[in-house]
């Protein structure tokens, strides 16, 4: 049965947080209890320091930690599903992704290179 406090591998930093933090890494498959009742079951393993869903968010909800706002939820997020870039946006700072930060340098390496390739074509035919 579920307690009604958070497992002691979670760390609740604020009664009203939206997240638990994991004290320690927690393979996939390991059952949690969320607090209230809930309980999860972990799709993937969880490293110590990320975060699960104490509940359930829905697409929009401005999610806690510490108490405070960390961002907004993407998308719906179930309860115990990890909590990060790719279901959080940040509503304080850009969040950035590594693909988005490939993306950038891709577009900026071929801007770069059609710079490059329009100066040599003026150079020869000597205009500026």
């Amino acid at each position: 049965m579920a307690s009604s406090d958070p497992d002691g591998r979670l760390l609740l930093l604020s009664p009203e947080d939206d997240v638990l933090v994991a004290r320690c890494p927690l393979p996939a498959g390991t059952v949690v209890a969320l607090g209230g009742g809930l309980e999860s079951v972990l799709a993937a393993a969880l490293p110590a320091g990320h975060k699960i869903a104490r509940h359930a968010v829905a697409e929009g909800a401005r999610v806690l930690k510490y108490g405070a706002p960390i961002g907004r939820a993407t998308r719906a997020i179930a309860a115990g599903e990890p909590v990060h870039t790719h279901n959080l946006r940040s509503d304080w700072t850009p969040t950035h992704t590594l693909d988005e930060a490939r993306d950038e340098a891709r577009a900026r390496d071929e801007a770069g290179a059609r710079d490059e390739a329009g100066a040599r074509e003026q150079a020869t035919r000597g205009g500026p």
